[in-house]
């Protein structure tokens, strides 16, 4: 063993002596604290009060715009997932998409449907809550009429996530029409 090494396990040691200095200081501290206090230490004792949760109240704010992504993602994946049927690719490249023509007209109306509701997401944020809580309650409901509409004659996985899709747009609307008055957040 060389002479460095017999330095190191020293430097180890005084480290581990201050360490111990350091702990016995804290914790004579913390006892004197608590006896200037009137408190009893306690040591490693479960507190009924630290078992709970903590919750926070959300502002309805955040819900709704929360509630206009998640609608965008079932909304996206839908569609996403619709390429997988037979034959909706080569319609696609035919330049129809059901009984639509693809142009610039369906393309622009197609593009305005969907950046709506995604503009949404940052109008619900920023809006003041009186043209927040109408702007969310109409448009959610446009929405909902809308995806319903669609439905006639889709397949089942269709139908199931425009239900979802339609269901957090319910929700939207719900929460705008409950938005709550000014003291319920005092």
């Amino acid at each position: 063993m060389g002479f460095s090494h017999i330095g190191y396990r020293l430097s180890l040691f005084g480290f581990g002596l201050a360490r111990k200095q350091i702990n016995r200081t804290v914790k004579t501290t913390k006892e004197k604290l608590c006896k200037n206090n009137h408190m009893e230490p306690k040591l490693n004792t479960i507190n009924k009060r630290s078992a709970e949760m903590e919750d926070i109240k959300i502002n309805v704010k955040f819900k709704i715009s929360a509630l206009w992504i998640a609608m965008l993602f079932v909304f996206a994946y839908v569609d996403i997932f619709a390429f997988y049927r037979p034959g909706i690719i080569e319609g696609i490249m035919a330049g129809k998409v059901a009984a639509f023509q693809i142009d610039q007209v369906f393309l622009f109306l197609t593009t305005l449907y969907i950046t709506i509701p995604s503009i949404m997401v940052f109008l619900s944020l920023v809006l003041k809550p009186v043209i927040n809580r109408w702007a969310n309650i109409i448009v959610g409901i446009l929405y909902i009429v809308s995806i319903l509409l669609s439905l006639i004659g889709e397949v089942w996985f269709f139908i199931f996530g425009s239900i979802v899709e339609s269901l957090l747009l319910s929700l939207i609307v719900w929460y705008a029409w409950k938005w709550p008055k000014r003291e319920d957040y005092l």
